[in-house]
């Protein structure tokens, strides 16, 4: 999984295209992400000691990591693996040749 908690990542298809949001959880299992503000759903809650109201809450969903791009410096890039002479392995723009933290 090239995407990490808390990455800044765009859209690239879907009803969302163009969007931009923060990495909220990844599912590197499942291949997914949940981006916040992206992919929004009603859920249908009954009522809890934490909201005795209940009600439709709005919701992010995930959506799978091909769908998205990192965005550095306002623009989305691909991201790649280099190792270092150091030996340690480190993600880089394969756009800028910056190495991500």
């Amino acid at each position: 999984m090239k995407f990490k908690k808390n990455d800044i990542v765009q859209v690239i298809t879907g009803k969302y295209k163009g969007q931009q949001g923060r990495i909220i959880k990844v599912y590197p299992e499942k291949d997914r992400v949940i981006v916040e503000g992206v992919n929004i759903i009603n859920k249908h809650e009954r009522p809890t000691q934490e909201n005795p109201q209940g009600g439709i809450m709005k919701k992010e969903t995930s959506i799978h990591s091909s769908n998205v791009l990192y965005v550095e410096n306002d623009s989305p890039v691909k991201i790649g693996y280099k190792f270092l002479d150091n030996g340690s392995k480190v993600r880089y723009s394969k756009k800028t040749n910056n190495i991500l933290d």
